[in-house]
């Protein structure tokens, strides 16, 4: 309870999470996804996130200041029993509120040490330690016990760092405190993906609608976010009703379908190559992939779905010349004249891998990754697509942005997506060009 004995009601969070371990590149934070998640599940919605390093003057900082304008602050990690572990110092400096020792958490960290037949190291009394008019939550899964305190009309959960301790405390906790503090709203969530326009186009075609949803009775808000040739549009609404809020979404979702057309191949946030998968299956047809330039890339996110043995068989990276013509039937007269990265050798490789897989719907990759070998008239970044089946067979030339990384993934994205247009018999759309060069067809 608050120092005024009233129980805080709860509808904004920030999420802070501790480790200098996640401030290095091989590091990600990913367990705020999952705290959010749970939160919004809810209807709490988080509005800022932070990562801070060991330090305890910057945790108190951040502390601070998410405490002085918002209603939850989930701080997860830095419990555990080592001098860099600071998170409970830090809360009780920040809340003025004194650490004590708990002997009955002690004697459960001690009993699960000697469950293993191990001693429990003294450094481990320092997870036994609480702030004042704190609540303790239980960790099944590990020595470090979660906190809850509410202090001053706002409420701090502190959490275990590993994924496998926070996961059973986050559900327990939201079932337990949260939702019954969150209300009766709710804040759902609809994701919807485009393929083959920007992110300024998305957002200019799309501007008037979210005015004219912004001032409905049910306010949807929106957010546009942009990956290689890629663009999601993230829907939210707040609402007592989740049969209504998804009734809300769904309309939303069906007004952008016809807004954006065959552009638009996601409306459950489903990823390009569970669509491409989906349509496969639905048609009993089985793929084909020959990559040059994408190394695999293609073929690799295909069979990331499960079940895809269904319709993927043989796969081909024929990053040489010669693999072109000893694997895949390419002539190498047609190689000579109109190189590798052409129109007509992307179809070849695509009506080759069809012919040697057995399959209905073939595709074939084949560009410059770069860092070298551009020329003029074919820079870096120019990447050709072919797409054929036994009646349909449609080639298309991009220029992506330069980068060896980028310009595979970009590749890879818009080979299943002009896959998926085919499979769908829609126009191919215009072809996804960052500043075509001169010669190379849009």
């Amino acid at each position: 309870m608050t120092e005024a004995g009233q129980r805080p009601s709860l509808h904004w969070a920030e999420i802070i999470a501790v480790g200098s371990e996640l401030l290095v590149p091989p590091r990600l934070d990913t367990t705020s996804l999952v705290i959010t998640e749970r939160l919004n599940e809810c209807g709490i919605e988080v509005r800022a996130k932070a990562v801070v390093g060991d330090r305890r003057d910057d945790l108190e900082a951040i502390l601070r200041a998410a405490l002085s304008r918002t209603e939850l602050v989930v701080v997860c990690g830095g419990l555990g029993p080592t001098d860099d572990d600071l998170t409970r110092d830090a809360v009780s400096a920040v809340t003025g509120r004194a650490l004590r020792e708990r002997p009955d958490i002690v004697d459960g960290i001690r009993q699960r040490f000697a469950a293993r037949g191990a001693r429990m190291p003294e450094i481990n009394r320092r997870q036994a330690m609480v702030p004042d008019g704190a609540d303790v939550i239980p960790n099944g899964f590990g020595t470090a016990p979660g906190l809850w305190l509410e202090h001053e009309g706002r409420v701090l959960l502190l959490l275990p760092g590993p994924p496998g301790e926070l996961k059973p405390m986050v559900e327990r906790v939201v079932a337990e405190r949260l939702a019954p503090m969150a209300g009766a709203g709710r804040l759902l969530r609809r994701v919807l993906r485009i393929c083959g326009c920007t992110e300024s186009e998305v957002d200019e075609r799309a501007a008037p609608v979210y005015s004219r949803w912004l001032a409905g009775p049910l306010p949807i808000s929106t957010t546009v976010l942009t990956s290689p040739a890629q663009v999601e549009l993230h829907l939210s609404v707040r609402t007592p009703s989740a049969a209504e809020g998804q009734a809300r979404l769904d309309a939303a979702a069906a007004e952008l379908a016809a807004l954006f057309g065959a552009d638009l191949f996601s409306m459950d946030g489903r990823a390009l190559e569970e669509v491409v998968g989906r349509l496969l299956r639905d048609r009993g047809w089985r793929i084909g992939v020959a990559e040059s330039c994408t190394g695999g890339l293609v073929s690799g996110r295909l069979t990331d779905v499960a079940g895809s043995s269904d319709y993927v068989g043989f796969n081909a990276v024929c990053y040489s010349n010669e693999s072109k013509t000893s694997v895949l039937g390419v002539p190498t007269a047609l190689i000579a004249e109109r190189g590798a990265v052409s129109e007509p050798v992307a179809l070849a490789m695509a009506d080759g891998i069809r012919r040697r897989a057995a399959c209905e719907i073939g595709i074939g990759v084949t560009g410059i990754a770069g860092p070298t070998g551009g020329s003029d008239e074919k820079p870096v970044g120019t990447v050709v697509i072919g797409v054929t089946t036994g009646g349909v067979r449609i080639v298309r030339t991009y220029r992506f942005p330069t980068g060896r990384a980028r310009v595979r993934l970009f590749a890879a994205q818009m080979a299943l997506d002009l896959a998926r247009r085919v499979l769908l018999g829609v126009e191919a759309g215009r072809a996804f060009v960052y500043a075509p060069a001169a010669g190379v067809r849009p």
